[in-house]
């Protein structure tokens, strides 16, 4: 199937694929937020309403589908706040007019408010959770984040497809080399970091909040990689917010699981790497109607000016002294 096959996912073909589980669905559906999968709440005949993950096709093999449901239900077991995929009919991973599915109960929330030093500390101590077990085992069907694969082989995907208009082509090739370089010398800098199982997308829209407090939802990009990437994506703003930001988290992190504050070489690095990537992501993509209805602005001569522009900004940021709690 390729990457334009959600086409024939239409709302019948959703609905009987929930009815196939043996569950009954009343005809109610609402397409949620998502672009890489097609996700819906569906409502059901005298029980609260379920969510439908309908997987984008050949991107994750069954296996590695299979394992991250394992990983999410093995932090389920042990009272993390996460969203498991529900096991019906004895699988968690099901079939259905030619996509695969799964089910996951509903849960509601809001964004958290990360200028509150209480709920930074407060995720920081079930990110710290999370990694304590991602730690006992790592991955055997999920990729490493590292530089190839999400820097190197992104950026040459961009260059040898015409993503990027003539008179800009040599100039993204020779900042994005730099880019690169810099992210070799951080990693170097860091030196050799454990690698352990992530929720690995952890950004303030795949954690929802309630007076319970967080619950992290959405691991499908879940892979192994080093414990900052779940850190970093929470910071913002300026280098004195960011640093207290920074400490905060930690505080609560480190009362579960131990940081290696070697890995603060690496936030910068990680960022640049994610810029890289994500461009790529929404250019693979870029035949799926979906892409284009929701990022008109891709692709366009400003688009590449301002990601050049990001990239010279990273150069420079990689080269000063890392992020220290305060």
């Amino acid at each position: 199937m390729d990457t334009h096959a959600f086409a024939s996912l239409t709302p019948d073909t959703v609905l009987d694929a929930v009815d196939s589980l043996g569950l009954r669905t009343d005809g109610r559906l609402l397409a949620l937020n998502s672009y890489e999968n097609r996700v819906y709440q569906v409502g059901l005949e005298d029980d609260k309403p379920l969510v439908a993950k309908f997987y984008r096709p050949a991107r994750w093999s069954d296996a590695a589908i299979l394992e991250e449901h394992a990983f999410v239900a093995d932090l389920n077991t042990r009272e993390i706040p996460v969203v498991p995929a529900l096991t019906l009919n004895t699988h968690s991973l099901h079939q259905h007019g030619g996509f695969r599915f799964s089910i996951f109960a509903k849960h509601g929330g809001r964004a958290p408010e990360l200028d509150n030093r209480d709920t930074l500390a407060w995720l920081g101590r079930f990110i710290g959770r999370i990694h304590a077990v991602g730690a006992i085992a790592p991955y055997q069907q999920r990729p490493t984040l590292d530089i190839d694969s999400f820097g190197v082989e992104p950026s040459t995907f961009l260059l040898s497809h015409d993503f990027i208009p003539p008179e800009l082509t040599d100039v993204y090739r020779g900042v994005v080399a730099l880019a690169l370089d810099g992210v070799r010398r951080c990693f170097e800098r860091a030196g050799s970091v454990k690698q352990l199982r992530l929720h690995g997308d952890c950004h303030t829209g795949n954690v929802l909040w309630t007076d319970a407090g967080p619950h992290f939802v959405d691991f499908d990009d879940s892979r192994m990689g080093p414990a900052v990437q779940d850190l970093w994506m929470l910071l913002s703003g300026e280098r004195p917010e960011m640093t207290r930001q920074l400490a905060d988290l930690l505080a609560g992190y480190e009362d579960f699981h131990d940081f290696d504050p070697r890995e603060l070489h690496l936030i910068e690095a990680l960022r640049t790497l994610r810029l890289i990537h994500y461009a790529a992501w929404i250019a693979r993509r870029w035949d799926d109607p979906a892409f284009p209805a929701a990022f008109p602005w891709f692709n366009t001569q400003r688009y590449w000016q301002d990601r050049i522009l990001e990239l010279r900004e990273q150069i420079a940021l990689m080269d000063e002294p890392p992020l220290w709690p305060a």
